[in-house]
Formats: structure tokens, C-alpha cells, sequence
């Protein structure tokens, strides 16, 4: 994983935010970028988990 990147949403009374990986293919070894929307408390284990 080369880079993180986390933005702050705000969505009438919810707060999200946006996370953004870099991961690698094992296959290919092209880098793709998987985002998910979510609760800020959520991000440090969506973006450490593999």
C-alpha cells in the first residue's frame, strides 16, 4: 500500500468521511484505488486491515 488519503464529508447530521487505498495486485502488480464512505471512527481499521 503506497498512499492514504481520508476527506471529511458532512451530510445534514451525519458525519463521514471519505477514505481512499492504494492497493497492489498481487497478480499484476498494478496499484487500483478502492474507496469507501464511512464513519470517521471506522477509517484507521478500514485503511490498516489488507
Amino acid at each position: 500500500m503506497a498512499k492514504k488519503s481520508v476527506a471529511t464529508l458532512q451530510t445534514g447530521s451525519k458525519r463521514l468521511s471519505k477514505a481512499i487505498k492504494m492497493v497492489k495486485s498481487e497478480k499484476t502488480g498494478a496499484y487500483t484505488f478502492v474507496e469507501s464512505i464511512m464513519a470517521p471512527d471506522q477509517v484507521n481499521d478500514w485503511l490498516n486491515k489488507k
